[in-house]
């Protein structure tokens, strides 16, 4: 007796091969969708942060190496607290990096931007 197979998105009944899930491309694309949705939501929108943080440093920080008010880039929107790594000195001073840009809280009203060029793979 050979058993009833179903579409794993709408439920219709799947004729053909024997490993087939889904009765069409729409309800593959549907129920997948569907599945990684909110994950791949939330990794968007980190990422929108992330390059937006990573914009705004590079478009202040043109010599390399420069100081701006920390107001300054909150008027833009930087958002502090998304970063991709960090460093720490051996003198103690913490760098926040957004990709290849770089800050560094100087006071409570000063950040320090600097660039670091990524290591390039062989």
């Amino acid at each position: 007796m050979e058993t009833i197979r179903k579409c794993l998105e709408c439920g219709e009944v799947l004729h053909g091969r024997s490993d087939q899930k889904y009765c069409n491309d729409q309800c593959r694309n549907t129920f997948n969708n569907r599945l990684s949705g909110e994950t791949n939501n939330h990794i968007r929108r980190i990422n929108r942060i992330l390059k937006r943080n990573q914009s705004l440093l590079s478009v202040l920080n043109t010599k390399g190496r420069t100081t701006v008010k920390r107001d300054e880039l909150l008027k833009k929107e930087f958002d502090f607290n998304y970063f991709t790594n960090l460093i720490t000195t051996r003198y103690g001073r913490v760098y926040y990096f957004c990709y290849d840009q770089g800050y560094s809280p100087i006071d409570g009203k000063k950040v320090l931007l600097i660039y670091k060029e990524m290591n390039k793979e062989k």
